[in-house]
């Protein structure tokens, strides 16, 4: 599965700490097609930069704030701390338009990608604004945040969310697919890039190692079998397959950044559970969300 699990430091090229997808700008992989992630961390005063292409791209900063220079046009991006200090600005650039981000004190930025056809404008998405979703119950719940999904943001392909799980939890479940067209579902591949930290309060000494855990399996007879240890910078592509649950270990906060397209003719995230998992839905209380969320107050 060396095409799907890449750990942190494997997928760099030049000044990106991860540079995986479909451009010239990135490392190709045999068999995938509609998206892209790149993540650089700078320097303070450093910058990085993408020439126009026929893909549309979202900034996101992961730690530190940023100025993003999009045609000319400079916007900035008031960031964050870290992924668990709630949610950042985020900037959709549009199709064919280059792309320079700087940062005056340094940082770590992540900017997803798709290949698009259709153009839609340039849009900076203040953390403010970000739709916060507390999904499932129990020792389920999850915190999404919802910037580039079809009702947040006006796009062609992509739709990208970020996903923070308390420790203990376990998210992306019941374990479910979108690899096929059909009614009630869409076919799209999905990037999850993750982040892991002890989780506040924990007596972990210094030399711990923040873990997480991903599963992905197959759905029909097309082979994939992920059961992956990941930590911080560590990337998992998931081209078909159910996939899920994505776990936080006991005294550790997992975080991860989604990014799905597909060839349909519709953008929305429309999935298949797992028969033999999918009742698990039907046991949660709205009421009942883990009261260590949301993160960042």
């Amino acid at each position: 599965m060396n095409n799907w699990v890449y750990p942190a430091g494997s997928a760099g090229e030049g000044p990106w700490d991860i540079s995986l997808g479909t451009s010239d700008s990135t490392t190709a992989i045999d068999g995938w097609a509609h998206t892209g992630l790149k993540v650089a961390t700078l320097k303070p005063g450093a910058a990085v930069e993408l020439p126009a292409a026929g893909e549309e791209r979202i900034v996101v900063p992961l730690s530190g704030s940023f100025t993003a220079l999009v045609d000319g046009t400079s916007y900035r991006l008031a960031g964050r701390s870290s992924v668990f200090s709630g949610p950042t600005d985020v900037l959709y650039t549009g199709t064919r338009k280059a792309v320079t981000v700087s940062s005056v004190d340094g940082g770590r930025v992540a900017i997803a990608t798709a290949p698009a056809r259709i153009g839609h404008p340039t849009r900076h998405v203040t953390a403010a604004e970000i739709p916060v979703e507390l999904r499932g119950a129990g020792n389920c719940s999850r915190q999404v945040h919802n910037f580039g999904t079809p009702s947040a943001l006006e796009a062609d392909r992509f739709i990208v969310c970020e996903v923070l799980t308390p420790a203990g939890n376990w998210s992306s479940y019941p374990p479910h697919k979108h690899d096929e067209e059909k009614d009630g579902e869409t076919a799209l591949e999905e990037i999850y890039y993750f982040e892991t930290q002890v989780a506040a309060g924990s007596p972990a000494p210094l030399d711990s190692d923040a873990i997480g855990y991903q599963r992905v399996y197959a759905s029909d007879d097309r082979p994939i079998d992920i059961n992956a240890e990941v930590r911080s910078g560590d990337t998992i592509l998931v081209p078909y397959g159910w996939h899920g649950p994505a776990m936080a270990a006991p005294g550790y906060d997992l975080y991860y950044l989604n990014v799905m397209a597909g060839p349909g003719p519709v953008r929305d995230w429309l999935i298949s559970d797992d028969p033999h998992h999918g009742w698990i839905r039907q046991t949660w209380d709205p009421a009942a969300v883990d009261p260590r969320l949301p993160f960042g107050g």
